[in-house]
């Protein structure tokens, strides 16, 4: 099998060992603010923890830190929150912490990472697909985030689920990728036959939550499917747009 899905950074480092690229799908909100920053032409550098070593590193690369939503301020806006990056100023780097996203993008060891989300499902899948990834030469790994139990446990996430399918269901219908797992297959075969994924995405635990805290706008922007055409890959530590 040469197209193979799974969860979470344990599964992403096992994945990774036979991967030359990972796919990193976090979809509330990781990967689709990484989509909306590199668009405006911000290199964010992925960041696993949200603590005090967060600024520090902010600093040691010259870039502005993104800090939680309900701490963005009119003069510091930049969060993980993508509706507050698309209307805040683009700086020329970013930190962005994360637990389950950018943790991902760490443990996939030497192989290329790429940044998926529900709004660039379609040019990921594209751009795989024309750098010859899916084959038995270049074998690909889609590894969805999912969130946190309580005791730091993986806690399986359903837009995570449905931005990996879609994904995997884009590959499916390019030529040239080769045989997917069934664990993949099955992925790609839930994305096609949701009729209305952004209901889902409303929906879903992980939407209700951010409703719940006052940002249904994040949501919103995270089911935008298609809209973008951007792919971001990560290069010197920080995903930017890819080459042509």
């Amino acid at each position: 099998m040469t197209v193979s899905f799974g969860w979470g950074p344990v599964e992403a480092r096992a994945l990774a060992r036979a991967a030359a690229c990972v796919v990193v799908v976090d979809v509330l909100s990781f990967t689709t603010a990484v989509g909306v920053a590199v668009e405006a032409g911000t290199a964010v550098h992925p960041y696993r923890w949200r603590d005090a070593t967060a600024a520090a590193y902010a600093d040691r690369v010259g870039a502005a830190l993104a800090v939680g939503r309900r701490e963005a301020t009119p003069e510091h806006p930049w969060s993980l929150s993508p509706a507050a990056l698309r209307a805040a100023p683009a700086p020329a780097r970013l930190v962005l912490p994360s637990p389950n996203g950018s943790t991902i993008a760490a443990e996939a060891g030497g192989a290329t990472v790429v940044a998926a989300s529900l709004r660039n499902r379609t040019a990921v899948a594209r751009w795989l697909t024309d750098r010859g990834y899916g084959t038995a030469e270049r074998p690909l790994a889609v590894v969805a985030a999912g969130e946190r139990w309580p005791d730091g446990s993986l806690r399986p996430a359903l837009e995570d689920l449905l931005g990996a399918g879609a994904v995997l269901a884009g590959l499916a219908g390019l030529a040239g990728t080769g045989p997917m797992t069934p664990e993949a297959t099955a992925a790609a075969t839930l994305w096609s036959a949701t009729k209305d994924p952004v209901a889902a995405l409303h929906g879903c635990d992980s939407g209700r939550e951010l409703y719940e805290y006052g940002y249904p706008q994040d949501v919103a922007v995270a089911a935008e499917t298609d809209s973008s055409t951007t792919v971001p890959v990560l290069v010197d530590g920080a995903f930017q747009e890819a080459a042509a």
